[in-house]
C-alpha cells in the first residue's frame, strides 16, 4: 500500500511538469484570418503526410530516437526545443506502458521554405501502475511549422 502511494505521487511528481509544458498555450498565432502563403499542392501535402505516419508509427511503438528523427536539431516553438521534446517523450513512456496518436492534418500552406502544417489530433496512454486509459493531450487546429532537412521534411517549429 505504501509502495503504491509512492508510485502515485512520483508519478504525479514526473508527469505536472510534463503536462503543463506539453498543454500550456504555444506563442504560435491562431490561423491567420487572411491565410498566410499558397496552398501547399497535393505532392507536398502527400509527402508530409508520409512523414507524420512515420512518426506516428514511431510515437505508438514508443520509439523516442525515431520520432525525435522527425524533428530538426534547430526546433524551437516558444519555450520548446528539441532536448525538451526528448525529455517530455521519456516522460511520457515512462509513465505510459502504450500510447496512442491520431493526428488529422487540416491545411498545409507554403510560406517561403517552411511548411506551416495545421492539425487537429489527439493522444492517449494507459498508465503503468494502473492500466488505466487517460488522455494526455489534444489539440484543434494547431499550427506547427515544418521545413526540408537532408531531402526529408521535419518539424523545426514556429520562430518568430
Amino acid at each position: 500500500m505504501r509502495r503504491m502511494r509512492l508510485c502515485r505521487a512520483l508519478a504525479l511528481v514526473i508527469w505536472l511538469p510534463v503536462a503543463t509544458t506539453v498543454a500550456a498555450p504555444r506563442s504560435a498565432p491562431p490561423a491567420p484570418a487572411t491565410a498566410s502563403g499558397v496552398a501547399a499542392p497535393d505532392h507536398i501535402v502527400a509527402e508530409i503526410q508520409h512523414a507524420l505516419d512515420d512518426a506516428v508509427r514511431r510515437f505508438d511503438a514508443m520509439d523516442s530516437a525515431g520520432v525525435l528523427a522527425h524533428v530538426s536539431d534547430q526546433y524551437r516553438t516558444s519555450p520548446l526545443t528539441k532536448p525538451l521534446l526528448a525529455e517530455q517523450l521519456r516522460a511520457i513512456f515512462a509513465l505510459h506502458d502504450q500510447v496512442r496518436a491520431r493526428v488529422r492534418i487540416d491545411e498545409v500552406r507554403l510560406v517561403g521554405e517552411h511548411a506551416w502544417i495545421y492539425s487537429t489530433g489527439t493522444v492517449t496512454g494507459r498508465l503503468r501502475w494502473t492500466g488505466s486509459s487517460v488522455p494526455v493531450l489534444a489539440w484543434e487546429h494547431e499550427l506547427e511549422v515544418a521545413r526540408r532537412e537532408g531531402g526529408r521534411w521535419r518539424l523545426f517549429g514556429y520562430q518568430q
